[in-house]
């Protein structure tokens, strides 16, 4: 007869799973930094005079690229990506005006709508390299 001991989970298997009590503000974090960009975009589309305009919309015009050089960058430490992704969308917000100004264009709608843009075509490449990756590992 065998003796099945029953092991019990202990405080840092717990928080490694994910079960800690912080790992549940990420999540949050993440949403309202979500919600802050988009009204930042909205308020500076839409023309409306409102004193967080300004705030969110340089929230917007910072995160929204940094968000998507980061989610390309998955292989660096977390400190680096987060400075490299950072150093990323102020290059793209000041090669976006760069670029307006250079050919006579530019305005507020132009910049934002050319910093989305850019910034959702480079989240979509690398959502259809993960794609493509896990694709030719199940095929493997």
């Amino acid at each position: 007869m065998q003796t099945i001991r029953i092991k019990t989970p202990s405080t840092d298997s717990a928080q490694r799973s994910g079960q800690g009590p912080g790992r549940d503000l990420l999540p949050l974090l993440a949403g309202a930094a979500t919600a802050i960009g988009g009204v930042g975009a909205v308020l500076a589309l839409a023309d409306v005079d409102s004193p967080l305009r300004g705030p969110f919309t340089l929230f917007f015009l910072l995160a929204a690229p940094s968000v998507a050089i980061g989610a390309a960058l998955r292989g660096l430490e977390p400190f680096g990506r987060v400075l490299v992704s950072v150093a990323g969308a102020v290059a793209v917000d000041m090669l976006v005006a760069q670029g307006m100004l250079a050919v006579h264009h530019w305005s507020v709608h132009g910049g934002i709508a050319a910093v989305t843009a850019i910034s959702s075509l480079v989240l979509l490449l690398v959502l259809v390299r993960r794609l493509r990756g896990r694709t030719a590992r199940r095929r493997a």
